[in-house]
């Protein structure tokens, strides 16, 4: 994840540096599609660290 984040922070430098063209409208496609993937995964790791911390019913 680290790799990934300084790799878009490097495409987003670039893009700076070149006028906020069309490289920057990718990026920023590229950086919200990210984001809403990681929320998900999130919200799937909460969820099931909740689950696991609760354990088995005891009968």
């Amino acid at each position: 994840m680290l790799y990934w984040a300084l790799v878009f922070l490097i495409v987003a430098i670039v893009a700076a540096f070149f006028g906020f063209g069309g490289v920057a409208v990718a990026a920023a496609g590229i950086a919200k599609i990210l984001f809403f993937v990681f929320l998900v995964i999130f919200i799937v790791a909460l969820i099931s660290g909740l689950a696991a911390r609760r354990g088995p019913p005891v009968v």
